[in-house]
């Protein structure tokens, strides 16, 4: 049968590739359509400035009791002389000639006895309406500044480490200003470990001290403890200090401290200690026969 379908006729044709080889990019064809119906601004975006990550180092007791830290940080500012349009006055900043101040123009393309008109951004004043004919002396020309700025960082208690706090419209300046982003880093403690809202601490203890039980004082975040050690201890035995922990963030309550004993063996022994281990050792040993 030598009958063909339009679904045969059309199946390898790629309509994509024909508009593009034509018209162009295939978006931008709808874009001008739309653009008669909806006005030139209608796809027109107001550029946004890039966003500033940077790092604010801060300690575990920041973390405990909240804290205001002050950083400096360089970014883009909108120049304030010319208010960002890079001309050193308002009659400075002239009419482009090429658009008329449109910001467009249009390419006219003929095919057979069709005619198809592509609206572009103007190459001329790059789609602004405008050209500098006296640029700023502050910014030259660009409408923009480079600047330092100092931000006052309120930290919330019981923050976490590698949260990041945003500050919105404090970054780069691009038609409109990007955000700020802070990332908290918890400084390591030389005392105590944090395990999310817990605080872990390692108490040393002598051997005797652990047979016998004591009382000793450790720190806290909060000051210091006295707690007890009841005879018999072990080796990693915990004590828990309630509410001696971290702030929960953005709640209430506070995580526990957790007191982690450890049991020391002292490297260096008088004659008389030596004597007294050795007839504990004798003592301890009978039992076992």
């Amino acid at each position: 049968d030598s009958r063909y379908t339009r679904e045969d006729i059309f199946r390898n044709v790629n309509f994509d590739d024909i508009f593009r080889d034509i018209f162009g990019d295939t978006d931008s064809i709808f874009k001008d359509f739309f653009r008669f119906g909806f006005g030139k601004d209608f796809f027109r975006r107001t550029e946004k400035g890039r966003d500033i990550n940077v790092e604010l180092r801060i300690e575990l007791e920041d973390v405990a009791h909240g804290a205001k830290k002050a950083i400096t940080y360089t970014r883009i500012k909108k120049c304030e002389f010319c208010n960002g349009t890079g001309a050193e006055s308002p009659e400075d900043f002239k009419t482009c000639d090429l658009c008329k101040g449109t910001g467009e123009v249009k390419e006219v393309k003929r095919m057979g006895f069709s005619q198809y008109v592509r609206i572009m951004p103007c190459p001329k004043c790059g789609g602004r309406g405008k050209i500098i004919a006296k640029k700023c002396r502050y910014c030259k020309g660009t409408g923009k500044i480079r600047e330092k700025e100092t931000v006052e960082v309120e930290i919330p208690k019981g923050i976490r480490d590698g949260v990041s706090l945003r500050y919105k419209g404090m970054g780069d300046y691009e038609g409109s200003y990007g955000d700020l982003y802070i990332t908290i880093r918890v400084n390591p403690h030389r005392l105590f470990k944090r395990e999310g809202n817990d605080i872990i601490y390692r108490a040393e203890i002598s051997f005797p001290e652990a047979v016998l039980g004591t009382k000793i004082r450790v720190p806290t975040l909060y000051g210091t403890e006295v707690i007890k050690i009841p005879p018999g201890t072990q080796y990693n035995d915990t004590i828990k200090l309630r509410g001696k922990g971290l702030p929960k963030m953005n709640s209430f309550g506070k995580g526990d401290q957790i007191v982690r004993v450890v049991i020391k063996t002292p490297e260096k022994v008088s004659k008389e200690e030596k004597e007294l281990y050795r007839r504990l050792f004798e003592i301890s040993s009978s039992k076992h026969y």
